[in-house]
């Protein structure tokens, strides 16, 4: 975002230079290498070999999950400045109406279109496989104090009846409440708004408001730079505690629900890849390469928001104008969860199937336009999908004690379903980058 007189900001880029060669040359390797030895570590210090006692062992996973807090932390706290000046900046300097509805229009096709898809691979594979049906009668094994611990199931948020105060809801009518609350949805609309007001004003006068989000943004790349040296602890940390909590033996024994949401996404991963090669003109393994530390680090964090200043230098990497990947990226980090349909299209079914309950195809149909729109907006957070599931699931009668079953694998499928909808943020991006004719795009091209 250059300032109002059209001279370039140095400092920023400098910044944003720092991470890109950070993000290059040694990150992506310490994030691998922190993941390979936490999982060992937890493995070591886990159930399966039961070194220490389980008490003992929460206590240690959660001072192992320290930095990988901090981490998260870090981020958090400059979430909204910098999803605010992102957008805002982005469209500020992002041309004509004429430029900013072609963009506007092609993403909304793209997270519809790819969502839709999603949720229906989701369904097309648990119909197919049937993961739950060889745990039909697991109901009855589920322990009363855990099902206690579940949170209240409410009604679905899709009720017909409510969504006019649901669309209306949409707009931040508080916005104050909606950063403290951080309410990611309510600061993007804000934030659009916002700029989209400031293409109706006389450009001198929003120029100090122009400066001030420079300042911001600058401030928020600096506590981002500073977070990345974290990273690989952070990972170690994160992976360790899982591992620790889970054990090898949950895995195995829910093998046939994790496989099938895997394969899935994999499913997804190739139909990304098929976007890229046809739309984009990218080679898939040229793409693969240059995401591999971005979608490294979303795997070992199950963030997509934290880790959203990194896909955005990403993609100035791979050629994206800073006025499309500033503007994507934010909204795709809100909306763009193709890989959170699938995986609530496979629990929800995997569920029903635990229960012995026979869904028709228009209950089938419902059920996964109900996922799709919770999916669109969802938080990019660890564990949100956890808190839509159980909604939507006891919006159509499907028993919600079973969620107990799967909350164990959770965190690992969160991880993937992660890296996934981070992939999809980097597709859109490059698929995009032509949608306007910004004049920094050669010279980004070039200097990735």
């Amino acid at each position: 975002m250059p300032d109002m007189t059209g001279q370039p900001r140095v400092h920023l880029q400098h910044q944003r230079f720092r991470l890109r060669a950070w993000i290059r040359t040694r990150l992506w390797a310490q994030v691998l290498t922190g993941m390979l030895l936490g999982f060992a570590t937890g493995v070591v210090l886990g159930p399966d070999i039961g070194w220490l006692t389980p008490e003992t062992s929460e206590a240690v996973g959660r001072w192992l999950a320290l930095p990988g807090q901090i981490f998260l932390g870090l981020i958090a706290m400059v979430l909204v400045p910098l999803i605010f000046t992102s957008i805002v900046g982005g469209l500020t300097n992002a041309g004509s109406g004429a430029d900013l509805r072609a963009v506007g229009s092609r993403l909304a096709g793209f997270i519809i279109v790819t969502t839709v898809a999603a949720a229906w691979i989701g369904v097309a594979l648990a119909q197919w496989l049937k993961p739950g049906t060889g745990m039909a009668g697991a109901f009855g094994t589920v322990a009363a104090s855990d099902a206690d611990a579940l949170p209240e199931p409410s009604a679905s948020p899709f009720d017909g009846a409510r969504a006019p105060d649901i669309i209306a809801g949409i707009l931040p009518t508080n916005p104050a409440a909606a950063i403290t609350q951080g309410d990611m949805l309510a600061v993007v609309v804000l934030a659009v708004l916002v700029g989209l007001a400031c293409l109706q004003v006389d450009r001198d006068k929003i120029a100090p408001f122009v400066r001030l989000l420079d300042a911001l943004l600058s401030i928020a790349m600096v506590i981002v730079k500073w977070a990345m040296f974290l990273a690989p602890f952070a990972v170690f940390g994160l992976m360790a505690q899982l591992v620790m909590r889970i054990g090898l033996g949950t895995v195995a024994g829910m093998s046939a629900y994790v496989g099938t949401v895997l394969l899935g996404l994999a499913i997804l991963l190739a139909l990304y890849m098929l976007i890229v090669t046809l739309l984009a003109r990218v080679s898939p393994i040229t793409f693969l390469r240059d995401a591999a530390g971005t979608l490294l680090l979303a795997f070992s964090t199950s963030s997509s928001s934290a880790i959203m200043p990194m896909t955005i230098t990403t993609a100035r990497m791979m050629g994206v104008p800073s006025s499309i990947a500033n503007i994507v990226v934010p909204l795709g980090a809100t909306m763009n969860m193709a890989g959170t349909a699938l995986y609530q299209s496979i629990a929800i079914l995997f569920l029903a199937q635990m229960a012995g309950i026979e869904l028709s195809l228009p209950q089938v149909a419902l059920i996964t336009g109900t996922l799709v729109a919770s999916s669109i907006g969802a938080p990019g957070t660890p564990g949100v999908s956890i808190a839509i599931l159980i909604s939507v699931a006891a919006g159509f009668g499907i028993p919600v004690e079973g969620m107990v079953i799967i909350l164990g694998v959770d965190r690992l499928l969160d991880m993937s379903r992660t890296a996934v909808n981070v992939t999809g943020d980097l597709v859109a991006c490059v698929t995009l980058r032509g949608a306007l004719d910004a004049p920094e795009a050669v010279g980004a091209a070039a200097a990735a």
